[in-house]
């Protein structure tokens, strides 16, 4: 998967010092993730929610923090891409609307 705004980890990471080695985690593998549908997705990460079609929260850090992604999907003519949409404690994850993101 192409993951849009890597940089963005980083500042995340550099905000929340404690998620490191889980952000950093969960985007190696991501980059070499294939996922085309979101059955692919919950495979490997049981905790995961998809709110709309094209949506995932991710837990991290156990459930400490929330991480939100757009996804599309890989295809026959795409390796997919995942768009970083939000990162933050799970308290701040509950006062948004992850559809409006």
């Amino acid at each position: 998967m192409h993951v849009i705004a890597r940089p963005t980890i980083i500042s995340y990471i550099q905000q929340y010092p404690e998620t490191k080695q889980q952000l950093l985690a969960w985007l190696t593998e991501a980059e070499h993730a294939r996922w085309t549908c979101p059955q692919d997705i919950t495979n490997r990460y049981r905790s995961a929610d998809f709110p709309t079609d094209h949506h995932v929260i991710f837990d991290i850090k156990g459930t400490k923090y929330r991480l939100v992604v757009r996804i599309r999907y890989a295809d026959l003519s795409s390796q997919g891409t995942i768009f970083i949409r939000w990162f933050g404690p799970h308290k701040e994850y509950d006062l948004l609307n992850v559809e409006n993101l």
